[in-house]
């Protein structure tokens, strides 16, 4: 099953921020990889998704966060929950791993 992806304001505030930037080519390259993974398998192995406890979904469903990066000082991570239709992921927001 291929999923639909929906971006919240924040998400889609930082995907542009990215295309925007001529610095951020190889970043947002890594982005578009992870949200090309999730839509085909939000379990692929190398996303290493799993639940974020520290914080909720928009309507209070659980938050999952995939990896971008690995081994890297501030390594990127896409924030996400399914929903809100069967079908679809919600990006929550994108951004460097909080430490």
């Amino acid at each position: 099953m291929r999923f639909t992806l929906r971006f919240t304001p924040e998400a889609a505030r930082v995907m542009a921020d990215l295309a925007a930037d001529s610095g951020a080519a190889v970043k947002l390259r890594k982005v578009r990889r992870t949200l090309a993974r999730l839509q085909e398998n939000p379990r692929h192995p190398g996303l290493e998704s799993h639940q974020y406890h520290s914080l909720t979904g928009p309507a209070g469903e659980p938050l999952l966060e995939s990896y971008v990066e690995n081994r890297t000082p501030r390594a990127w991570r896409v924030w996400w929950c399914y929903g809100p239709e069967r079908g679809q992921l919600t990006i929550v927001t994108i951004g460097p791993h909080p430490d």
